[in-house]
């Protein structure tokens, strides 16, 4: 069977240093922090009480007052990140076939806030006090099934939950689908929405958050050997993955080209990561096979890099296991150091900054980068963005459970 060019035609990004696409872009490119104090709810008890808010965004921008009331947050940022991906791709009155355009958009953890509002008011009121919509506003599928509904896609619609893997499994698959022919669009990416009483209380007592307290915005510090945890974040990406056939029969801009997927699992540990890197390194090999490429076509690697001394020293062993010499020849950075760590919704915008990368030959630095790790000896471009040429790009993500996902982005000629 002959599988068919997949190309991005679209991007839709909110996140805590930008509610666009581009706005997005021009922070990471300034080494911007978009860490802070938690504003979501009193963190009076907390070991932790910063993240990497979305700032300035309002659902009823795009919602009815009583359409909002009915959908999580985690789908309200999703909505809003398609509704950017949408336009920009032009899918509005494109002439494709309804049953021709899916959705695939997970989220690591789905309306956590929700859950939260509804057991308050169970153990106030008893379960008369549970509110009709609590398992539809919960449920990790709304974001896809909203999506769908907002813009009438008939297409294949579904949602992945690999935790921090899951936005890169989402769109991976959502390649799998357009390049055997089930579709000829598909919107795929990932959505979170977990800065709560319970997702920082639940993260922060398995040691997995940073306590860096004094400055939160240095406190995502990937590849430094001071680094001790990740920060939250939250927010979405969603890319519009495309046929080359059908974008260009409609000629509309392409931003990059999708060319590799790989997706393995470690089956080591619930949640630290292979010591031996294995099944990242996997995942790696499988996507450059996919692709047909070797791995010295690589010149960017989004890195998982979640700031965790595990993590990242692993990851390391990883990339080195794949690429030989060539690991020392390549840029390395992880946003992360920026956003936060989206989780579910982190390999959607790290995918657009590889798409970016590609397009613009430049790459965001990893910032708060002060003490080299002798654990992390590559070049992780420090703290200021660098021109470069690059014609493929690398994304990694990695996620609780052992759960590895990775995706390859080309320069589209």
């Amino acid at each position: 069977m002959q599988l068919k060019r997949i190309v991005i035609t679209g991007t839709g990004v909110l996140t805590s240093i930008g509610n666009n696409t581009q706005d997005f872009w021009n922070a990471l490119l300034a080494g911007r922090s978009g860490i802070g104090p938690i504003t979501q709810f009193n963190t009076e008890g907390h070991r932790v009480n910063f993240a990497g808010e979305v700032k300035g965004f309002v659902p009823t921008d795009f919602l009815d007052p009583k359409e909002a009331q009915k959908i999580d947050r985690f789908v309200q940022l999703a909505i809003a990140a398609s509704d950017e991906a949408v336009a920009q791709a032009g899918l509005k009155n494109s002439g494709i076939p309804a049953a021709r355009i899916g959705v695939n958009v997970g989220s690591g953890i789905g309306g956590l806030k929700t859950i939260e509002a509804e057991h308050e008011a169970y153990l106030k009121g008893g379960a008369r006090r549970i509110g009709p919509l609590m398992i539809p506003k919960m449920i990790v599928d709304m974001a896809a099934g909203h999506i769908s509904i907002r813009h009438g896609f008939k297409g294949p619609n579904f949602a992945v939950v690999s935790a921090c893997a899951t936005a890169a499994h989402s769109i991976g698959e959502a390649f799998w689908i357009l390049q055997r022919g089930d579709a000829d669009v598909m919107i795929c990416g990932g959505t979170e929405a977990a800065i709560t009483p319970l997702g920082i209380g639940g993260f922060a007592a398995m040691r997995a958050l940073s306590t860096r307290v004094d400055d939160p915005t240095t406190a995502s510090r990937p590849f430094d050997k001071d680094r001790d945890g990740f920060v939250m974040g939250e927010g979405a990406g969603i890319i519009v993955l495309e046929t080359y056939e059908s974008a260009q029969a409609r000629g509309v801009e392409i931003i990059a080209e999708f060319i590799g997927y790989g997706a393995t699992a470690d089956a080591n540990h619930i949640t630290a990561p292979a010591e031996d890197g294995s099944g990242a390194a996997a995942a790696i090999h499988m996507a450059l096979g996919h692709a047909k490429i070797a791995p010295e076509s690589v010149g960017y690697i989004n890195a998982h890099g979640t700031s965790t001394p595990f993590n990242d020293k692993f990851e390391t062993v990883a990339i080195k296991s794949v690429f030989g010499d060539h690991a020392r020849k390549m840029a390395i950075s992880s946003t992360k150091s920026m956003t936060g760590h989206t989780l579910g919704a982190a390999g959607g915008l790290e995918t657009i900054v590889c798409a970016l990368a590609c397009k613009h030959d430049i790459v965001p630095p990893t910032i708060n980068y002060t003490t080299p790790d002798p654990d992390c000896d590559l070049d992780y471009v420090p703290n200021v963005a660098r021109k470069v040429t690059v014609d493929v790009a690398l994304n990694i993500n990695l996620g609780f459970g052992g759960h590895n996902a990775v995706g390859l982005v080309r320069k589209f000629k």
